[in-house]
């Protein structure tokens, strides 16, 4: 049971429940958004909250499921329900895209590692989608909507007859056309039109009876009549009777095509509702991962034990005012327990202290969590299940049924103790407020006490010191205060559970500015009891800050001492791993030197002595050891090794000879734009990027100069090859991969294509495009029906709808 009758509003769920509607992707998730209800057994809701938390998860994967196509094609079925009635193209086109991704999102499933989806994956069991109806429909329907032309050989025949007849009605009516426009009976920048299904001459009035044929309309001025020559009668009729044949043929199609349909519309129903649940589970997925939400730990009782809490509107209005406006301002998280030993929390503190947010947020974030939602928390909380949730927030004064503010507020304290049981959440603002403070303050602790004693869980928030009393002397009931800076008067938006919290009101009115003897009057009108609780309070919170501020200086001053430390040690390791490597390396060139020396000593001594000792000789070895030691031990400081910085923006201007990194040859840079070079190698541009270029000197590219020709020597000079490789790659510069037909006639744009295909495949070009423009759709049909009968052809396709759509036709050879 939820208590107020508005309580989606009242708690602020009406927002969540809109952001889920905005991240469904049809009508079939937003009807399941339309149909969530309160929770309150654990087996449903935890299955429920499963399924979401596993779509999470996907999406934070970055897993590649089906997000187009979500079409809702109920309306499509009960037509093809009808016997006798056929679904248009457009409706095959939805009902075709969406059973795609039905099978699709099967696919996902069932093609997933195990264990990875389990809830997800039962949700597919028992749903079917026929693939040889799917074939049966993209036979008919193409993925752009349209219709196939071998959607039968009939409908295959009419279109190419219908293509013929209507180059032949352009050739007649162009030819018509430069006459008139010689004879002056045309303007010169007019062109055929079509009229009533028919293509007819703009021709000026005065002159209309020069032109033989039949007048089908007039422009609004009436300077211009639109006429159908005579000479094209014949075959403006024939193309009207092969259109009519062509839509005969075409409803022929679709009407069988429903009829193939119609046995499937039970498993079809089932499918589309598997569909829309896929959607609305995506969509609370994606809510969870905007607003970082996790699965709590679930227990079938009432409990509450979360950690890092955060208030669902608040975070996302603050997201919000971030991309806005830049401010870095985050929601403060709550530690909040409530279990079978401490049942109800009873909040105090000044006022915009963030009071009644603690206590919203309880009520919505469990409201969320009953509704199927993953709530926004540490991945450690746990959570429980309650029958009912009771508010009493703001105002609910009414003028028709006389009640008062605090009328309102007893009505209220009526229903929840006679409803409130021990699985239910009561959750009461600024408690006892509305009337006389000391009966309006002993009246509440009456409640508080009953609510108790029903065993109820719940939050409260007021300012009343009697309260704040009952609740620390209660079993099952623990005070809970938000925190507030007693130095500047600012509060801090914390929630610390275990002492009562202070006013502050006689400190923040002095703080204002009222008058001085004031605030001494309601000093003395308090009493000396109350004001030496609310000091005991403050000196409490000075301290706790106080403490708070030195213990966070001790461990931010025990992190660095640590860190440190660990720097010595690495330090000192580092160095002796260091030492040990140079000793030995020191030794091993000691020994090789120690070795190569007594050597060159012996072969010294043994000149010496067959030299007789003579002067001459003596002084040769002497001059040989002499060198032999200099060469040897002298110690040289160890070069620097060469290294060549990547080009950088402003580094490389256009004419520098430049080369890739690893890359033997060079060019010359024509253009510098940001970050990318235009750069000429060996008759070839190209764009790289900046950071892939080496500047080379002059010495360099002489070097590398002398290479190619020594490399080109080797390989047999630049013959007969050579030359055409040089042909080749001029032609290629010059090649451009697009080919413009608009305007041409249907065999012009055919011979044309052919030898641009031609040049395409023996020049390795991977890509072409052709532009024909849309029109009535020959030159494209043309064109279209060249390319896929030539095997170097790969596929055919449109352009992206922003770069040209079906007006461009995209090429990708093999």
């Amino acid at each position: 049971m939820l208590l107020p009758q508005h309580f989606e509003q009242k708690i602020g769920f009406t927002t969540l429940r809109e952001q889920l509607e905005a991240n469904c992707l049809s009508a079939l998730g937003r009807h399941y958004v339309a149909r969530m209800e309160f929770q309150t057994k654990h087996e449903p809701l935890l299955k429920l909250l499963q399924q979401a938390d596993e779509f999470a998860y996907l999406l934070r994967s970055g897993a590649d499921f089906p997000a187009s196509h979500y079409h809702d094609a109920q309306v499509h079925l009960k037509r093809a329900a009808l016997p006798g009635a056929y679904l248009d193209v457009a409706a095959f086109f939805e009902v075709k895209m969406s059973l795609r991704t039905i099978r699709q999102a099967l696919s996902f499933f069932s093609d997933a590692e195990p264990g990875l989806y389990p809830t997800l994956r039962l949700l597919g069991i028992g749903i079917q989608v026929d693939r040889n109806l799917l074939a049966a429909m993209d036979k008919v329907v193409d993925d752009d909507g349209a219709v196939r032309d071998d959607a039968s050989p009939l409908l295959r025949q009419i279109r190419q007859e219908l293509i013929a007849r209507q180059g032949q009605l352009r050739r007649q009516i162009a030819g018509i056309l430069r006459h008139a426009k010689n004879e002056g009976w045309i303007p010169s920048d007019s062109e055929p039109t079509i009229r009533g299904g028919r293509l007819v001459l703009p021709v000026i009035a005065e002159h209309k009876r020069k032109v033989k044929g039949l007048i089908h309309d007039e422009s609004a001025s009436g300077q211009t009549v639109y006429i159908e020559p005579a000479e094209v009668f014949e075959l403006n009729n024939d193309i009207k009777d092969l259109d009519n044949a062509y839509h005969r043929e075409l409803i022929r199609i679709l009407t069988a095509l429903t009829d193939q349909l119609r046995p499937h519309i039970p498993d079809l129903r089932k499918a589309y509702s598997y569909l829309g649940l896929i959607d609305f589970i995506r969509a609370k997925a994606r809510l969870a991962v905007t607003l970082d939400c996790r699965l709590p730990l679930l227990h079938n009782k009432p409990l509450l034990k979360w950690e890092k809490v955060r208030h669902p509107l608040l975070q996302l209005a603050f997201a919000q005012h971030k991309r806005d406006n830049g401010d870095p301002r985050e929601v403060v998280p709550l530690d909040l327990e409530l279990n079978h030993e401490q049942r109800i929390l009873v909040i105090s503190g000044p006022n915009a202290g963030g009071k009644s947010v603690s206590l919203k947020t309880v009520g919505l974030v469990q409201f969320m969590l009953q509704m199927g939602l993953l709530i926004p928390c540490a991945d450690n909380s746990e959570a429980g299940v309650f029958e009912d949730i009771f508010l009493d927030i703001g105002d609910e004064q009414s003028l028709e049924n006389d009640l008062s503010t605090y009328s309102s507020h007893l009505l209220a304290m009526k229903q929840f103790m006679l409803l409130a049981g021990k699985k239910s959440l009561v959750l009461i603002d600024e408690f006892g407020t509305g009337t006389e403070p000391s009966l309006g303050g002993a009246i509440a602790e009456a409640v508080l006490d009953q609510l108790n004693k029903a065993r109820v869980y719940g939050v409260i928030t007021t300012h009343y010191t009697n309260l704040k009393n009952f609740a620390e002397r209660t079993p099952h009931l623990v005070n809970g205060a938000m925190r507030y800076d007693p130095e500047k008067l600012q509060p801090l938006y914390r929630l610390e559970v275990g002492k009562p919290g202070s006013s502050f009101a006689i400190e923040i009115a002095r703080k204002i500015g009222l008058p001085k003897e004031v605030v001494e009057r309601a000093t003395q009108l308090v009493g000396k009891d109350k004001i030496r609780y609310d000091r005991l309070l403050e000196g409490l919170e000075k301290e706790k800050t106080e403490l708070e501020t030195r213990t966070a200086e001790a461990a931010k001053a025990e992190k660095r001492l640590k860190r440190a430390a660990q720097e010595y040690q690495d330090l000192k390791q580092h160095l002796e791993d260091t030492k040990l490597e140079t000793l030995r390396t020191a030794k091993q060139q000691a020994k090789a030197l120690l070795v190569n020396t007594n050597q060159q000593i012996e072969a010294t001594i043994g000149e010496i002595r067959r030299g007789n000792a003579e002067k001459e000789t003596n002084k040769a070895a002497r001059e040989k050891l002499d060198n032999f030691v200099k060469k040897e031990l002298q110690i040289e400081p160890p070069k620097p090794k060469p290294t060549r910085e990547r080009a950088v923006a402003g580094a490389v201007q256009p004419g520098d000879k430049v080369a890739l990194f690893g890359q033997d040859g060079h060019g010359e840079v024509l253009s510098v734009k940001g970050q990318t070079a235009e750069v000429m190698f060996g008759g070839m541009k190209t764009l790289t990027k900046l950071s892939q270029l080496e500047k080379l000197g002059r010495a360099e590219i002489r070097e590398r100069e002398q290479a190619a020709k020594s490399k080109a020597g080797r390989l047999g000079g630049s013959g007969t090859n050579g030359g055409n490789s040089v042909n080749i790659t001029d032609r290629m510069a010059g090649f451009s991969p697009t080919l413009d037909l608009r305007g041409e006639r249907a065999e012009d744009a055919l011979t044309k294509t052919m030898s641009f295909v031609d040049d395409a495949v023996m020049l390795g070009m991977p890509e072409i495009k052709f532009l024909h423009g849309r029109g009535n759709g020959v030159l494209r049909q043309v064109v279209r029906d060249y390319l896929r009968s030539q095997r170097a052809v790969a596929s055919v396709a449109d352009e992206h709808a922003d770069r040209g759509g079906d007006g461009v036709t995209i090429a990708v050879l093999k």
